[in-house]
This record gives C-alpha cells, structure tokens and sequence, in this order.
C-alpha cells in the first residue's frame, strides 16, 4: 500500500468536493447540468452537493486514518463511490461527450485509490526488507 498517495489522494478529494459543496457550478458545467444560458438550476445543486459532501467526507477519512486498516476501509468506500459514479453518469448525463468526460474522471480517480492500494510505499533508507 502507498499510504502517501492514498493520503494525497483523499485530501485532494476532500478540497475538490468542499469546493464544488460551495459552488456545484464546478461540477454541473463540465458535466452538461447548466442551463442553456449556464446558469445552474437550484435542482441540479441541490442534488449535486450531497455527492460533494460525500467525496469531501471520503477525502477526509482517507486524509487523516489513523492507520492502513482504516485507510484501506476509506479508500475501499471511495473507490465504490467512483465506480458507482462512473456506472450512473454514464447513461444520466445529457449529451454523449458529457458522459465520457465523466466515467473517464470518475474511473481515473478510482483507478488512482486502486494504484494506492496495490503499489508500494517508499522504504527507509537502509531498510532492506
């Protein structure tokens, strides 16, 4: 397990979600959920935030586990969460280059948690193990 970029990982994900919590507009724009004159529904922000919320909590616990246990539970839950992302908005999203952008990032950043996973961490010098 690479506890570093784990741990990179969830605080760069905590950041992206309290940003998009504050304004989904950051989320709604790439993903085709604005209006046709970009203004952003108070539906669509309205469901947005939850999901927000949720990577911002995920992030967090992945930030600050107290130890690989507990890391790899937060990492386990936020890999679901991308993969269940990446299986929603790829049929919910509006137009077709939405969808790809969206599963694209949704699986990278699962695939990201994945790597953290299954790589290595940086040994101490001298520690021949």
């Amino acid at each position: 397990m690479n506890s570093r970029l784990l741990r990179l990982t969830g605080a760069a994900t905590a950041v992206y979600g309290l940003a998009v919590a504050r304004r989904p507009a950051l989320l709604a724009a790439p993903s085709g959920l604005t209006a046709a004159d970009g203004s952003l529904p108070r539906s669509v922000a309205a469901c947005l935030r939850p999901l927000a919320f949720r990577d911002a909590a995920c992030g967090l616990a992945m930030a600050l586990a107290p130890d690989e246990s507990a890391l790899r539970v937060a990492t386990l839950v936020r890999i679901a969460s991308d993969l269940g992302d990446a299986a929603l908005l790829a049929t919910a999203l509006p137009e077709r280059r939405h969808r790809v952008m969206a599963v694209a990032v949704s699986v990278g950043w699962g695939a990201l948690s994945v790597a953290g996973l299954l790589g290595g961490g940086r040994r101490p010098p001298g520690d021949g193990t």
